[in-house]
């Protein structure tokens, strides 16, 4: 009986995997030739998915409809289906380092910008209350308290830059660079997939892939797409995602907290410092 009971629980665990009833990301099927679009959540993911997706069916517009079967995300889509897609397959990741992973795009983005965008999107998913206040979320976030499993923005970070920081198999995207140049970005997407990016192909790629198409889309297909179908639909998944915006929302100790905190990493990434900002401003009106 004890044999029966033991069997029935590990097919249950089988099929749980199959079909995606458990969060057991690291145990999907995984080729070599695989690429992915990695990322903390809510550093421009789904918009590089869109470009991605954009890039290489450039016969193909990219909707909220079809994303799954272009650059699904591994989340969402059962180990069955992911393993019919035709290859080579670029899938959507928010895991830590793993060392399964070929070729990886990973997307960073100043962290007091992603606490913003993760602030909403907790709110969207009512796992927090409208207005709850934002000093309040930051701290919790920091101690990643909504994104348990794969640890804070920080933890994430170092997790592949530690271990595959400067090698032909990993490009580093910073989120900023993608708003001020998407053009150029994608092209350096493409080259470390090895698909064609021809001036027209990126043009179309990045046209269909605005904000305000893709925000157009979102009021017509949210309610099917399999991110957002559940969520609040008052509150829109694609924001205006500006760089900087942090500088409006956060209060003065809570960008302390974050720059206390994760300056270091934050100055190799290339992201400046508020306090020494403010620093420099100083310095340089003392000197006029």
């Amino acid at each position: 009986m004890w044999i029966v009971r033991r069997g029935l629980r590990h097919l249950s665990r089988v099929n749980d995997v199959l079909w995606r009833k458990t969060l057991l990301e690291r145990e999907i099927t995984i080729f070599p030739d695989d690429a992915f679009l990695t990322s903390y959540p809510r550093s421009g993911n789904t918009w590089s998915r869109f470009l991605v997706g954009n890039l290489i069916r450039p016969s193909e517009d990219v909707t909220f409809l079809n994303i799954e079967k272009i650059v699904p995300d591994m989340y969402k889509t059962a180990d069955m289906v992911l393993r019919r897609l035709p290859r080579p397959r670029v899938l959507k990741s928010h895991e830590l380092f793993d060392p399964r992973y070929g070729k990886v795009i990973y997307i960073v983005r100043d962290p007091r910008d992603v606490a913003v965008s993760n602030y909403h999107w907790e709110m969207k998913l009512r796992s927090i209350r409208e207005g709850y206040p934002i000093e309040q979320f930051v701290p919790r976030w920091m101690e990643a308290q909504f994104w348990r499993r794969i640890g804070s923005w920080a933890d994430h970070v170092n997790s592949w830059l530690a271990t595959r920081e400067g090698k032909d198999c990993f490009l580093l995207i910073r989120y900023e660079d993608l708003k001020k140049d998407p053009r150029a970005e994608l092209r350096r997407m493409a080259g470390l997939l090895g698909v064609e990016a021809s001036p027209q192909i990126l043009d179309r790629a990045v046209g269909a892939s605005s904000a305000e198409r893709m925000s157009e889309m979102e009021s017509t297909q949210a309610g099917k797409w399999v991110a957002t179908h559940r969520t609040r639909p008052d509150k829109p998944f694609v924001r205006q995602g500006a760089s900087g915006g942090w500088r409006s929302v956060l209060p003065p100790p809570t960008v302390v907290l974050i720059e206390s905190q994760w300056g270091g990493l934050m100055k190799k990434l290339g992201y400046e410092l508020a306090a020494e900002e403010a620093v420099a401003a100083a310095e340089l009106q003392t000197q006029n």
